[in-house]
C-alpha cells in the first residue's frame, strides 16, 4: 500500500504564491505519472497539472504560465508551485499517482486527501 500526503496549503492573498507538496511513502519501486488535482466547492475536480516519470509536464489552460509542477523521484515527491495566484484558484488541492509498487507488475493508482488552498483579499 502507498500513501500520499499533501502540504503547503494556506490563505493567501491574490497575487501570492504557494508551493505545495505530495510524499509518497510505502512499498515504492517507482513513481510514474504524479499529478494535481483540485475541486472548488461547487464544481467538478479537474486536473491541474500532470508530470510523466521523463519529467514533461501539462497544464489546464487557467493555471498556464502561472503554476509549475516538478517532481523528485528521490524524494517520492511531486511539487506543485503556484504563483500569481487568484481568487478562482480557491480549491481543494489533491494529489494523484501511478505507482509501480513491485518491479515488472502493473501500477496501481493512489490519491491524497487534498490541502485546502484560499485566495482571497
Amino acid at each position: 500500500q502507498v500513501q500520499l500526503v499533501e502540504s503547503g496549503g494556506g490563505l493567501v492573498q491574490p497575487g501570492g504564491s504557494l508551493r505545495l507538496s505530495c510524499v509518497a511513502s510505502g512499498r515504492i519501486f517507482k513513481m510514474h505519472t504524479m499529478a494535481w488535482y483540485r475541486q472548488a466547492s461547487g464544481k467538478e475536480r479537474e486536473l491541474v497539472a500532470a508530470i510523466i516519470s521523463s519529467g514533461s509536464a501539462n497544464y489546464v489552460d487557467s493555471v498556464k504560465g502561472r503554476f509549475t509542477i516538478s517532481r523528485d523521484d528521490a524524494k517520492n515527491t511531486v511539487y506543485l508551485q503556484m504563483n500569481s495566484l487568484k481568487p478562482e484558484d480557491t480549491a481543494v488541492y489533491v494529489c494523484n499517482a501511478n505507482v509501480e509498487e513491485i518491479m515488472w507488475r502493473p501500477t496501481s493508482n493512489y490519491w491524497g486527501q487534498g490541502t485546502q488552498v484560499t485566495v482571497s483579499s
